[in-house]
């Protein structure tokens, strides 16, 4: 009974180790040759031959082990630094990973997902942008249904805006939201009408739009997190924000006549404030001088009462020398202020004497 010999038997000289490299490797016979016996290799192997039970066992066991190895290894997964690894166990969200190299339990217990969460995504609401053709700049299409709004103190107004934002927990975007996009434009539409509505017209277009695009990107950031849709907002950007065409030019109008009418109100009220402390002034000097010209009246009627009382106390008491006296000092006062002339019947005319009226005029002018 002829003996099956077994690839693993080098006794004979004539056979070559299929394992050894060849002498003349560009020969073709001895590439088949070389592939023939690596076949026989492994069939041997699988199957076994004289030592059929104890070698395959073996092979098999160590083909499995390589093969689970293998399987394990695919387990470890990189998550680059601008990502955010988020694990799934049999298709549903598990954790989330930061950068850096991880591992999870191999496909298809579980597997991973790494979205870009540095990269950020811009919105364009009320209008878009077209591509620039031969350096004309960008034109813009407007989208009547996105940038209507009405204003608090009831008027329309057009407005353009943009809102850029980027992911802030994958797992969030990934599994709460099915349309991030189309969620963002929604809500962001929402938040620009609700802050719009609370602003007057002309805080929008001139004097406060700052204010606005801070009440809506707050406004949005808090529907954004009601949602759970794993989103920050990092701006809300007004653009545009106008009356409408069709009625433009009443509006300027509108805002010209408001523009006049503060003018002239300014202006009025310039003048009141100038006029209306000069009438206080001078009615306050009037009255000044009423209370003093009454103060006087009245002290000088006391004075000429008690006067009056005390000649006539004294009169009482000697009508006739008090009688005397007083058409003196009467006498005395009215030709105190008169020019007078002296007649003498004695000497037969004027009688010289000193001009004392005269000289106390000259006194009175000197000083």
């Amino acid at each position: 009974m002829t003996k099956r010999k077994s690839p693993w038997d080098n006794s004979n000289d004539d056979d070559q180790n299929p394992w050894q490299p060849q002498q003349n490797e560009d020969d073709p016979q001895d590439i088949e040759a070389l592939l023939k016996k690596s076949q026989d290799k492994v069939r041997y192997i699988m199957k076994g031959g004289r030592r059929r039970g104890n070698i395959g066992k073996k092979g098999f066991w160590g083909i499995a082990a390589a093969a689970v190895l293998l399987w394990a290894l695919t387990g470890f997964y990189q998550v680059q630094p601008q990502e955010q690894g988020v694990v799934l166990r049999f298709g549903k969200y598990a954790y989330t990973t930061a950068p850096g190299l991880h591992y999870h339990l191999p496909y298809p217990i579980e597997s991973v997902l790494t979205p870009n969460v540095s990269r950020e995504n811009r919105i364009e609401i009320g209008f878009r942008s077209e591509p620039v053709r031969r350096g004309r700049g960008v034109p813009v299409r407007d989208i009547r249904s996105e940038n209507i709004a009405l204003t608090g103190d009831e008027n329309i107004v057009e407005v353009n805006f943009t809102v850029t934002w980027k992911v802030k927990n994958a797992g969030d975007y990934l599994f709460n939201i099915r349309d991030p996009e189309a969620t963002v434009r929604t809500a962001a539409e929402s938040a620009m009408r609700d802050s719009i509505g609370v602003t007057p017209i002309m805080e929008i277009i001139a004097d406060d739009r700052k204010g606005v695009q801070e009440r809506a990107e707050k406004t949005l950031q808090a529907l954004l997190d009601k949602y759970k849709a794993g989103i920050a907002v990092t701006s809300v950007q007004l653009t545009k924000a106008d009356a409408p065409v069709q009625v433009i030019d009443a509006f300027n109008d509108v805002q010209r006549a408001k523009a006049d009418k503060e003018r002239l109100s300014n202006e009025a009220e310039a003048y009141r404030n100038d006029i209306l402390p000069r009438a206080r002034g001078e009615a306050s000097r009037i009255i000044s001088e009423a209370e003093a010209y009454k103060s006087q009246v009245i002290d000088q009627a006391k004075g000429d009462t008690a006067r009056f009382n005390a000649v006539l106390e004294e009169y009482m008491k000697d009508k006739e020398v008090v009688a005397r006296r007083m058409y003196l000092e009467t006498m005395e006062d009215v030709y105190g202020h008169v020019d007078k002339v002296i007649v003498d019947k004695k000497v037969g005319g004027v009688v010289p004497y000193l001009p004392l009226p005269e000289i106390n005029k000259k006194q009175e002018k000197a000083q």
